[in-house]
């Protein structure tokens, strides 16, 4: 088991030879074998106002992804960043027929990544319902920063998993995507782990809405007004501010120990208008991560909040390092479901 809380850091891979670290701090399994923290949201009928725009976007078979760094076991290398979509392709993985065909012929090099042909490309985009004509929109929330890439620009390459068996290798031992950038220096890590990718003919995301969560202490009256009563023992409250929207987080204990996080937001009539619940219970290679301001300096940012997507309400994530499953965003409203994002998650 990868502890998920070595975060910020580059990890070796079993293979030494190949790295693949995951966005919001992520570095977890096979998405469809678990479920990890089952979270809800309840608002009352004042909602949470939406960023207005004239731009519909489509948010039927709406897919967002992480952002893959990956880099050779060497001290101080240079980063490939890569986006993997094999999580929404359907059917067998397009690997070129002569890689499987001569694998045993190759070096590990040459087996650990390549890029596609142009039929297996073609069948990417195929399986995938994407054209030469779209393209990829990459918001590094991190820094509030967009960027834009035409698809028929973009390599259409085949990394191999970290943790497939290189000894025996198939076509869904390979994570097949979309290189964004070679050679990046490592200092460029935090600019790629915090942002998430779309690909498409529209640009879905709100730009220079995005802010990092920073918590303090909240007063004891905070607690007792906006948190029922629980079995749990309650532990110490924190609260921070977004636009016109206070948000409260509680803790609460089990033996001493954090098992869940509560969440209210509130606005400036005093109102709770969304509350959302994190919780360990029941959930397998699940923790908590550090609260900005509270137990993690700025080089340590988990938490965002802010107008992410068009059209839509307020989002926010960040509060749980997962083993097993990808993570999601969640609005601050009852009626928006979770958005989750793609991360090619297993070992």
């Amino acid at each position: 088991m990868i502890n998920t809380l070595m975060l910020k850091k580059i990890i070796k891979p079993k293979a030494a030879a190949a790295l693949l670290l995951l966005p919001l701090a992520i570095i977890s399994c096979k998405k469809e074998e678990k479920k990890t923290v089952v979270t809800e949201i309840k608002t009352t009928n004042d909602s949470v106002k939406t960023v207005k725009t004239e731009e519909k976007i489509d948010y039927m078979d709406f897919n967002i992804f992480s952002l893959s760094v990956i880099s050779s076991a060497e001290k101080d290398s240079d980063i490939d960043i890569f986006i993997s979509v094999s999580d929404i392709y359907k059917g067998v993985q397009p690997v070129p027929e002569a890689i499987m065909k001569n694998q045993k012929h190759m070096t590990y090099e040459e087996r650990q990544h390549f890029e596609l042909d142009a039929p297996s490309r073609k069948k990417l985009l195929e399986g995938i319902h994407l054209t030469e004509n779209d393209s990829l929109y990459i918001y590094e929330y991190g820094s509030n920063q967009l960027q834009k890439m035409p698809v028929s620009q973009l390599k259409a390459v085949a990394y191999l998993s970290p943790y497939s068996d290189d000894q025996d290798l198939d076509p869904d031992s390979y994570m097949m995507g979309f290189q964004v950038a070679t050679h990046q220096k490592t200092t460029e890590y935090d600019r790629y782990t915090n942002a998430i990718a779309y690909f498409g003919n529209k640009n879905p995301f709100v730009n220079h809405k995005m802010k990092a969560v920073k918590w303090q202490k909240a007063d004891a009256a905070s607690s007792g007004k906006y948190f029922s009563q629980s079995k749990l023992t309650k532990g110490k409250t924190y609260q921070t501010q977004y636009e016109n929207l206070t948000y409260y987080l509680q803790d609460y204990l089990e033996e001493g120990n954090i098992t869940e996080r509560k969440l209210a937001v509130i606005n400036d009539r005093k109102e709770k208008i969304a509350e959302k619940t994190f919780s360990l219970a029941g959930s397998d290679g699940v923790e908590f991560v550090p609260l900005y301001g509270i137990d993690a300096d700025e080089a340590n940012v988990f938490q965002y909040t802010g107008h992410l997507f068009k059209g839509k309400p307020p989002v926010i994530f960040g509060f749980m390092a997962q083993s097993f499953g990808c993570p999601s965003i969640s609005f601050l409203d009852q009626k928006e479901k979770d958005f989750p994002i793609n991360c090619d998650n297993r070992h």
